[in-house]
């Protein structure tokens, strides 16, 4: 999309940005190569601050920008229009603009044309998010989750991963429904998602059974997370049944050896310990299981 942008507007870059608390991060773009930048640098910071279209013409002739890194450095831009990314809650989330190295007007109509580019962003945008995200429980989906594994393990950085399943799941949907049971999920999957930190992958793998991927843990790091988690879950009571949900957790800390299937055997087969010897517990997986 940023591509077709680019070409019927004859500019030199086209991008689509998402802007966070301090940063700006350039998702697509076709000209340059993809980057990030200090939100405070970014053209795009002042877009999204409007419903409108942002069009500067010669940013040497503009205050807010005549003295950006991006103007005057190596960059060398002078044109911008830009149209915030609303998302369906009407929160601006990034934009998608145009630049040029050399100054040029932009009309209404190019700002039109532009409006609406950015509304198919925005559906594509929805489109992927719908397809990555549980509709349950709000937590990633299997095919997601599974994604972000296979991104972690093709870095080198550490992580482990965690597989935890709710005792006795089947008892709650057969003594008070599955609309309860589903309740139940949530409920839980809310519960885990705000013990989670910053950074790290939450997921649903199917039925009662979810996963976690803690970035940069070794295997004391994530014992204790895994364990607080079930600890919190197990203290709280579920007011549709009365009385608190417990978990078992399997624990893997990713070895050099490892692939997908590997880790999530470890974990699964942790797991599996963890609710041979009497559930609610954590088990933390063995290296050598690996080769099983």
């Amino acid at each position: 999309m940023v591509g077709l942008v680019r070409d019927i507007f004859q500019v030199d870059q086209a991008a689509v940005n998402l802007i966070d608390r301090n940063r700006l991060w350039m998702m697509a773009a076709a000209g340059a190569p993809r980057a990030e930048c200090r939100r405070d640098d970014a053209f795009c910071n002042h877009t999204i601050r409007s419903t409108s279209p942002l069009a500067i013409p010669n940013m040497l002739e503009d205050d807010r920008f005549r003295d950006s890194p991006f103007v005057r450095g190596d960059a060398h831009m002078r044109a911008y229009l830009g149209v915030p990314l609303t998302s369906p809650e009407g929160y601006n989330v990034g934009a998608l603009c145009l630049l040029h190295t050399a100054p040029r007007p932009f009309t209404t109509t190019d700002a039109d044309i532009l409006v609406r580019f950015s509304e198919l962003v925005v559906s594509q945008l929805e489109m992927r998010l719908i397809a990555q995200q549980d509709e349950l429980t709000g937590t990633l989906t299997r095919r997601a989750f599974l994604q972000r594994l296979d991104g972690a393990l093709t870095s080198r950085e550490p992580f482990a991963l965690v597989v935890l399943d709710l005792d006795l799941f089947k008892a709650i949907n057969d003594g008070f429904g599955h609309p309860v049971g589903d309740i139940v999920l949530k409920s839980t999957a809310q519960m885990i998602g705000g013990q989670v930190r910053s950074g790290d992958a939450f997921g649903r793998l199917g039925g009662e059974e979810f996963g976690l991927l803690l970035a940069g843990a070794d295997s004391r790091d994530a014992m204790a997370l895994a364990d607080r988690i079930r600890a919190h879950v197990g203290a709280q009571v579920i007011a549709e049944t009365g009385r608190p949900v417990t978990l078992s957790l399997g624990v893997a800390v990713r070895t050099a050896a490892d692939d997908r299937i590997s880790m999530l055997r470890r974990a699964d087969l942790a797991l599996y310990e963890a609710k041979h010897d009497g559930r609610n517990r954590t088990v933390l997986a063995r290296a050598g299981d690996a080769a099983c």
